[in-house]
């Protein structure tokens, strides 16, 4: 067992049904802090259900049961008491498509700091400022914050809808395939940002591209068919991985 100091986020025998339907099944997994984890598997294997099961997205679906346990910093999420306001804003999550609102660019990264009560212009300046720079878009962007956030290029959105979430401070970013509607060069550029932002934040990606799992990640887990395969360090996983079934897709045999 790990050193408790040593993971932010833990799963003990998690369930998962959507109605009738099993989507995960007894997944045990220890996330550490300020590393990227990378989720793989093929499509409906669970990978993006298991990331919304780290900011309660699954309870806004009908008919989810979720057994089981789920600690971020030790403390369990799936109980009933948990803040639901106060755990999505300290676990942010970055979707497939980048999805700005249709405000200006500095209205987008201000927006959780306001929803939160937070009205000092000058706090709201500093925030957007920090948050813009952070994802490498302050100096292209800095004379035009009056802007709508829908002029921008995907690969903008994208950066500013991950500025919106460091604004209002998170601890650990969920990222699922945030590179899926992105071009090569972009993906890179994307790619080189969660490197920088690793070094103070938790990163778990779900990812299609194997490869960007090998590139970007620390530690990987293998997910099939609602199972956990898998999960290791990501150069183990892809050059000696234990379990056949892991082999077998990582070399194209299904998937």
């Amino acid at each position: 067992m790990q050193n408790s100091k040593l993971k932010i986020i833990e799963t003990n025998k998690l369930n998962l049904f959507y109605g009738a339907f099993h989507a995960l099944i007894d997944v045990n997994l220890q996330v550490k802090p300020r590393m990227i984890t990378g989720l793989i598997g093929p499509s409906g294997c669970g990978k993006s259900t298991l990331l919304r099961v780290f900011n309660r997205m699954n309870d806004l679906i009908d008919g989810v049961k979720i057994s089981g346990s789920v600690k971020f910093e030790n403390k369990e999420i799936l109980s009933d008491a948990i803040d639901l306001i106060t755990l999505r804003k300290r676990i942010g999550m970055v979707f497939q498509r980048p999805n700005p609102f249709p405000l200006t660019i500095f209205e987008n990264v201000a927006y959780g700091l306001r929803i939160h009560g937070e009205g000092s212009r000058l706090v709201l300046d500093e925030a957007v400022q920090k948050s813009l720079t952070a994802v490498l878009l302050w100096d292209e962007l800095k004379d035009k914050l009056s802007l709508s956030a829908l002029e921008l290029s995907l690969e903008q959105q994208q950066r500013l809808c991950i500025a919106r979430l460091l604004a209002v401070t998170p601890d650990l970013l969920l990222m699922d395939e945030p590179c899926s509607s992105l071009d090569p060069l972009a993906t890179m550029r994307i790619e080189e940002l969660m490197n920088e932002l690793k070094k103070e934040y938790t990163i778990i990606i779900v990812t299609h591209n194997m490869q960007q799992a090998a590139r970007v990640s620390q530690e990987c887990g293998f997910m099939l068919l609602g199972e956990l395969v898998e999960f290791g360090d990501t150069k183990q996983i892809f050059t000696a991985p234990r379990d056949k079934r892991t082999d077998d897709y990582i070399t194209g045999r299904y998937g």
